[in-house]
């Protein structure tokens, strides 16, 4: 019996020590500490600058002149002078009509002057003669009122005469059409043989002013005050126009008007301004986005606008105190231009804010800043 206690135990004795060993091993495991990790994140400081306030709108670009050039006379289109597309000066010769049909009948104007004009010298002179027998009493008065009424219908002819001819001659001037403005030619709507009438709808081209061009865009009603106010200080209010994605800048020019009147449907006030478009950068009727400036504020907090967050209460930053360790902080937003935003209070220049991040990070967060576009920098 006391040999089977003694085999027993020896057995038994080594697996209580293992066993006695790994509980000893897991409980120092498990009493090990872990404090809080450090966070790795990339963080912009607060800094003064200058900004500038912009209210954007849709617009499209707007000649300020558009003229369809019509023929004022009927006839044959002759010879054209121009090339579709081409830019033409005000008084350019653009199109000949055949001038023959009106020279005919400016011949025949001045022949009816000429022969209205000396029966006006006849009655004229017969005239005189009757006023100078009526002073003997050879003739009765009523002779010499009928010779007067005889020489204004003369007169009166002689001058009809003399607007036939001046038509004439205007009509000749109509058979070579010249350029109204300055501008682009549009493609051509007649072909030369073809006949051409003063009440043809479509005209014989179209001329349109691209230098200078205008833009006509829509603001919000609730930015009018703020126009009107600083168009009346006098001040000259720079637009911006950009393309159809707003990335790229197209041209830059200033406010020229105003509509007279708010769109009630939508709310909305059209505005127009006026460019050079030297580099002809502008096309008519091409679709941009317009950015007018109405303030530029100096000395101001900026901050980058990825820093700016927001919940349902409040807008707030996580701003990184000396020791490392980031802080809520509820801040106030101003302007938003490009990839800067105003703070208005709530920061100071200088104060390290967290851009990129901050979805790891609560009250108290530990950290390690990398300041943006700096090298990195551990917390401690």
């Amino acid at each position: 019996m006391v040999v089977l206690l003694g085999v027993g135990f020896y057995f038994l004795r080594p697996k209580s020590r293992g066993w006695k060993s790994g509980s000893a091993q897991s409980g120092a495991a498990g009493a090990s500490p872990r404090g809080p990790g450090v966070i790795p994140v990339v963080a912009a400081k607060a800094r003064e600058g200058d900004t500038d306030v912009f209210f954007t709108g849709l617009g499209a670009v707007t000649p300020i002149y558009t003229v369809t050039v019509k023929s004022r006379v009927d006839g044959q289109l002759m010879e054209i002078h121009y090339r579709e597309g081409e830019l033409v000066h005000q008084g350019d010769l653009l199109v000949e009509i055949d001038p023959r049909p009106f020279e005919v009948m400016l011949t025949q104007a001045e022949g009816q002057l000429i022969k209205d004009q000396a029966a006006l010298d006849n009655a004229r002179i017969d005239l005189a003669r009757y006023q100078t027998l009526l002073t003997q009493n050879a003739i009765p008065e009523q002779q010499v009122a009928t010779q007067k009424t005889l020489v204004r219908q003369f007169e009166g002819a002689v001058r009809t005469d003399q607007g036939q001819i001046n038509s004439a001659k205007l009509d000749l001037v109509y058979c070579q059409v010249m350029a109204p403005i300055t501008g682009r030619v549009g493609l051509r709507l007649v072909d030369p043989g073809n006949i051409v009438h003063a009440n043809d709808a479509n005209g014989l081209l179209v001329i349109t002013q691209i230098q200078p061009i205008s833009v006509i865009f829509t603001l919000a009603e609730d930015h009018l005050p703020v126009v009107v106010r600083t168009m009346r200080a006098g001040r000259r209010l720079r637009v911006d126009v950009y393309d159809r994605a707003m990335t790229t800048k197209i041209a830059t020019g200033s406010l020229t008007t105003l509509d007279n009147q708010i769109d009630p449907a939508t709310g909305t006030v059209k505005l127009r301004a006026t460019f050079d478009n030297q580099d002809i950068a502008l096309f008519p009727n091409q679709f941009v986005n317009a950015r007018l400036l109405v303030e530029e504020k100096h000395g101001v907090i900026l901050v980058p606008t990825a820093v700016v967050q927001r919940n349902a209460q409040t807008t707030y930053v996580f701003l990184v105190k000396p020791d490392s360790t980031v802080t809520f902080r509820p801040i106030t937003i101003g302007t938003t231009e490009g990839e800067d935003s105003e703070v208005t209070a709530g920061l100071s220049p200088g104060d390290i804010v967290v851009m990129t991040g901050v979805d790891k990070l609560q009250e108290g967060s530990k950290v390690s800043v990398q300041l943006y576009g700096e090298k990195a920098q551990r917390g401690s």
